[in-house]
């Protein structure tokens, strides 16, 4: 199948977007399918190579293609989502279109189906919701219009409508969806994955230092701040928080914090870091903690890439007792779970995890022998039946 998969961002992207948008279009071209990854230019110069950037090995039947475009934002977006039209147009250069962009699979659908090859959507969150909590949960936000939401609510319902299929990455999510705008066919529930290393004997089994460790981005929707005040609570544990955009405010935010809790010397920020760097540092830790207080994304829409190489890291998990995460996770059997934003929660469970080896290890085994079922080899073997679906529809 010739898949042509449009990503609107510059690439490659260090973000989950970008890690997550290379690692299905990789995991697609291996099963065969030539993918062909349409994205905005990279903004560094000399451009990075995609497969070095996230240290995956050259794949012959996936092709970067950068979209000629340049300028102010604006101007950046109208050329991208004209580009994409002229890309789409014509059954002979693709069997199938791929997004999880919902103004570019808003804009394919304006395309009659009989000029075009069929469409799949991928939904990460519902985008009047999300649009609306951004502004409270991320600092560099801005609040939208009512005209924007009323524009994005009309975008959601016409995406469902009529995308030739459609990805959810919660079940929450569907049903939200299903909720709003009514059932519809060929719709799959697929969660995001991890790439899987090799599995040493007795990786699940290390509890020593004390090491509790994050990975990912420090805005206030995804729990660091709860962490390190559970932390403060746990005498002799260590933060190891791997992630933060030097030039956005959340690294400095954090660092405060740890400063006025007076654990700054038992806490170590890496800053950003490659990607491929990410299981490297996790395999350093004790604990790995996932401590999204309840929010518009965290309870019902995220799959976020750390719940993943968590599994995959065989360490202990102690999570927030969200809907989303418990779709993955299960208490007392792969993780603790805890109450979402309750810093004493999340102490007693990290201090129980450190305090009980045996209990420590059983759980991180269960979660490492589940990790399998979230490769993103499965994860595109399950996008594989969605579009055999829709084919098979004509």
């Amino acid at each position: 199948m010739r898949i042509a998969y449009f990503a609107d961002v510059r690439f490659p992207l260090e973000r989950a977007n970008g890690i997550q948008t290379m690692e299905t279009c990789y995991a697609m071209a291996r099963r065969g399918h030539d993918v062909d990854l349409i994205v905005r230019p990279d903004t560094h110069a000399p451009a990075r190579d995609p497969f070095v950037y996230y240290g995956l090995p050259p794949e012959a039947r996936l092709r970067v293609e950068r979209a000629p475009i340049g300028g102010p934002a604006a101007a950046r977006r109208f050329g991208y989502l004209a580009f994409a039209l002229g890309r789409a147009l014509g059954r002979a250069r693709a069997d199938m279109l791929v997004t999880r962009d919902l103004g570019v699979a808003s804009a394919l659908l304006e395309v009659p189906r009989q000029l075009r090859p069929p469409l799949v959507y991928e939904s990460h969150g519902y985008a009047p919701d999300v649009a609306a909590a951004l502004p409270e949960l991320v600092a560099t936000a801005t609040r939208p219009s009512a005209r924007k939401l009323r524009r994005l609510a009309t975008r959601e319902a016409r995406v469902w409508r009529r995308a030739d299929g459609y990805v959810t990455i919660t079940a929450g999510l569907r049903a939200e969806l299903e909720k709003r705008h009514g059932p519809r066919t060929r719709v799959a529930v697929i969660p995001d994955g991890v790439r899987l290393g090799p599995r040493a004997p007795g990786t699940a089994t290390r509890i020593s230092q004390g090491v509790v460790a994050y990975a990912g981005h420090l805005y206030p929707w995804k729990g660091v701040d709860v962490l390190l005040e559970a932390l403060a609570r746990v005498p002799g544990s260590r933060g190891l928080i791997v992630g933060g955009h030097a030039e956005e405010p959340d690294l400095a935010r954090v660092k405060a914090l740890a400063e006025r809790l007076m654990i700054a010397d038992r806490v170590t920020f890496t800053g950003m870091v490659d990607p491929r760097r990410v299981a490297e540092l996790l395999s350093q830790a004790d604990v790995l903690a996932l401590p999204n207080p309840a929010s518009a994304i965290s309870t019902r829409f995220t799959s976020p890439l750390k719940l993943f190489e968590y599994m995959a890291a065989g360490r202990p998990i102690v999570a927030s007792d969200l809907p989303s995460i418990r779709e993955i996770l299960d208490h007392e059997v792969n993780a603790l779970l805890v109450t979402p934003g309750d810093a004493a929660a999340m102490a007693a469970a990290i201090a129980r995890l450190l305090a009980e080896p045996a209990l420590a290890s059983r759980l991180a085994r269960a979660a490492l022998d589940r990790a399998p079922e979230y490769s993103w080899d499965r994860r595109a073997e399950r996008l594989d039946g969605l579009f055999n679906e829709v084919i098979s529809a004509g």
